[in-house]
């Protein structure tokens, strides 16, 4: 058939990459996409291919599938795991099925760890293999997660993800590999570039691959993990019912000073996705600050419930699709609409407003340091004396914190601000967020910054 074209789709935000497959014949075959098709579809159409089939490596617990949707819009057929037990039409697939392409061939193969009900797709031109799409089982680097499905079941999958892994291996050095989740993800560890692979790659160089026994490897798969949003827990079991079919546009409803005020007090959620120094100006009492970027849905499934109306507010020259699609491929749907004219309506309106302050390093003295970055940026190195606390724990533990003027800090401030914000409307006043990083601080002071715990 000759060479083949998968053109790898790379969600940063999410960290993951989705798979269009070129058939050659005006179809494609599209891989792990999620509900937000919009680059898939332009890719698609930008080439002229309908998607065909639109196949699903396991039970996506980061994003809503878009195999449902596709299979609505273009008569896809869905290609998944028969263990899923997923409640929509799809090729219920089992070790060893095969699936005829039109002259390639995809294999499944039995991966479970990630999740119960893992297959990897072998791409098959004849006899040869010519890649292999692994999902969240064989990644670049690592293996993924295997904590998502249920605690009592993470040490068994991470047995079964060490089986997959050994059972990936043994296909020949130059296959490729293709896997769903890399760099950025939190469904995986490794930090790094590359998004794809061969497999004699990886036996040389991931050390998970290259663990002398599966106790070992389960020791160090299950040591790397770190924290997760908790959306990542409810997911899954939406995507094997089937995501609900949405419009495929959509717009941000406009709303009054006085509807957001009415909303706000009978439960929504207010987002301001402004950026860190708009938001700390001025900005809506009790609202949560999420800066509009590539990982603004992660932080929007983290810090908002996700029954919850919300709404936006935004500056003119943020895109209200992004905003939408974002929050959509997490499920998150119920968005009331967002403050019509922004926050000079409100200012306009007589609403009151209220402000964080943004300090730089020679502002910090000693002021108590509040690190909300992940546990391992933290250890790497962070303000001396500086206390610890995630971003996703700031809700639960405000009231623990200890009282008295703090500077929150991370890396770029957008996650200080989103923690700020989140003790401001639990009634902390004497806050602030720093400029900048860790690094930025030892640059501007000259002092060393501290690592470990």
């Amino acid at each position: 058939m000759g060479d083949i074209t998968v053109i790898p789709l790379v969600d940063e935000g999410l960290g993951n990459s989705a798979y269009l497959l070129d058939l050659d014949d005006g179809r494609a075959l599209a891989v792990d996409v999620s509900r937000d098709l919009r680059q898939v579809r332009e890719l698609a159409q930008r080439r002229g291919l309908r998607i065909a089939y639109a196949a699903d490596t396991h039970l996506h617990a980061d994003f809503l599938t878009g195999a449902v949707q596709l299979a609505a819009s273009e008569g896809a057929q869905v290609l998944a795991s028969a263990k899923g037990h997923r409640e929509y039409r799809h090729a219920a697939l089992a070790d060893g099925d095969e699936v005829d392409l039109g002259g390639l061939r995809l294999r499944a193969l039995e991966t479970p760890g990630h999740t119960h009900e893992h297959l990897a797709f072998e791409l098959l031109d004849g006899a040869a293999t010519l890649g292999v799409f692994t999902g969240g089982s064989l990644i670049v680097g690592s293996a993924a997660r295997t904590d998502l499905v249920a605690p009592e079941r993470t040490e068994a999958l991470a047995r079964a993800q060490y089986r997959s892994l050994q059972r990936l291996a043994r296909l020949d050095d130059d296959v490729a590999v293709w896997p769903t989740h890399g760099a950025g993800s939190f469904c995986s560890a490794p930090p790094g570039a590359e998004r794809t692979s061969t497999i004699g790659t990886e036996r040389a160089t991931n050390s998970l691959l290259r663990s002398p026994n599966e106790d070992a490897f389960v020791a160090q798969l299950l040591g790397s993990l770190g924290t997760f949003p908790p959306y990542f827990l409810r997911l899954g079991e939406v995507n094997r019912r089937g995501p609900a079919l949405t419009a495929e546009d959509g717009v941000l409803s406009g709303l009054t000073a006085a509807e957001v005020a009415r909303l706000q007090a009978s439960g929504a959620a207010v987002v301001d996705v402004r950026p860190v120094v708009d938001f700390g100006a001025g900005h809506l009492p009790g609202s949560v600050s999420i800066p509009l970027r590539p990982v603004f849905a992660t932080w929007l499934g983290w810090l908002v419930e996700a029954d919850t109306p919300i709404v936006v507010v935004r500056n003119a020259d943020q895109d209200p699709d992004e905003i939408l699609w974002q929050a959509r491929k997490i499920g998150y749907d119920r968005i009331a609409g967002e403050l019509h004219g922004g926050i000079d309506s409100w200012h306009a309106s007589g609403e009151p407003t209220t402000a964080i302050p943004v300090v730089s390093a020679s502002e910090v003295g000693g002021t108590a340091v509040l690190d909300v970055r992940q546990r391992h940026e933290f250890e790497a190195g962070h303000l001396p004396g500086a206390r610890h606390l995630e971003l996703g724990a700031i809700d639960a533990q405000a009231s623990e914190l200890p009282a008295g003027p703090t500077v929150l800090m991370c890396g770029h401030a957008e996650r200080a601000m989103g923690a700020a914000s989140l003790l401001a409307r639990a009634g902390r006043r004497d806050i602030s967020v720093l400029a900048g990083g860790p690094q930025d601080w030892a640059d501007a002071t000259g002092d060393a910054l501290e690592t470990g715990t």
